[in-house]
């Protein structure tokens, strides 16, 4: 979990320099992403891989989220959201390899 504020901070310190507490403060703001966790039943289960799983998770959106990244005044929030989803997919491979 704590990767997911490292990441960004780190990419906000690094590509927008200038900008770099409000990039990062908008890639924060994309973590709303895991709103779609309130649909699922149990809300939280830590032995379940969200990619494909929740909407806001799935192929079709993470294919939108890498759309913004070609409109510069959407590029924060996509990379916001594509750094979430590549730290979720992290997760699901950690869960497969520990075997759960």
């Amino acid at each position: 979990m704590a990767l997911h504020f490292l990441v960004p901070a780190a990419v906000a310190r690094i590509w927008y320099r200038p900008r770099w507490v409000q990039a990062f403060f908008v890639m924060i703001a994309t973590m709303a992403v895991d709103l779609d966790h309130l649909l699922a039943n149990p809300i939280y289960d830590p032995n379940r891989c969200g990619i494909g799983f929740h909407p806001l998770h799935s192929a079709p959106a993470i294919g939108l989220y890498a759309v913004l990244l070609f409109f510069p005044r959407l590029r924060i929030i996509g990379i916001g959201l594509l750094i979430h989803m590549f730290l979720d997919g992290t997760d699901c491979v950690w869960m497969i390899w520990r075997g759960v």
